[in-house]
């Protein structure tokens, strides 16, 4: 049994979005015939910061620091739209939906638990946080420019999301691609964290 755990903290998406998420990718399967890795509808979240594997006894500072990082900000709502992939030069390796953030509550939000992490003794991220949500990861370059193509120009309706939580979430990899437990939840505006699902896969 392994002493760590893969870990990161998102904010889940609601079944309306997730679903035209599928759809949108469902399209995409039908105009060009790529090998790509599609994001499943259950485990598409918003990353507000990825940690990766790390001490089980770790778990509860990072918990800890989540909660001081949302007990002062109040819900609010981010937009995803726009299609965009990565990286924005050469072959394409993921397709991914923007997250325009008009006020800045996301950006202040990601601030906030970067400082917390830090405080817990976690490693800050270097890269600028630019949030979206990944639909799929292209294996392989044949065709893959096509399908970017297809991707940008199918036009995907701005959704709302209400950010009212954020979730520390474990990622356990299998055969059959990750699957998620939410190890705790942090609702904005509150100082005391919910328990999630940390049972064994």
């Amino acid at each position: 049994m392994s002493d760590t755990w893969r870990v990161f903290c998102a904010i889940d998406l609601p079944p309306d979005l997730k679903q035209k998420l599928a759809d949108h990718g469902s399209r995409l399967r039908e105009i060009a015939g790529v090998k790509a890795s599609w994001s499943r509808l259950d485990n598409i979240h918003l990353t507000v910061k990825f940690l990766g594997d790390m001490p089980i006894p770790d778990i509860g500072n990072l918990s800890e620091a989540a909660t001081r990082a949302t007990k002062s900000l109040a819900p609010f709502k981010v937009t995803a739209e726009q299609c965009g992939v990565f990286p924005a030069h050469g072959p394409p390796r993921v397709l991914w939906i923007r997250i325009t953030d008009s006020d800045g509550r996301l950006a202040h939000l990601h601030a906030q638990l970067e400082d917390e992490c830090a405080k817990a003794g976690f490693a800050k991220e270097v890269r600028s946080f630019h949030p979206h949500l990944t639909i799929a990861r292209l294996r392989h370059s044949t065709n893959a420019r096509s399908l970017a193509a297809a991707h940008r120009t199918l036009n995907f309706e701005p959704a709302e999301i209400e950010v009212s939580e954020l979730l520390v979430i474990r990622s356990e990899l299998g055969k059959e691609g990750s699957k998620y437990f939410v190890i705790s939840r942090h609702r904005l505006g509150e100082s005391e964290a919910e328990p999630g699902n940390t049972q064994e896969p």
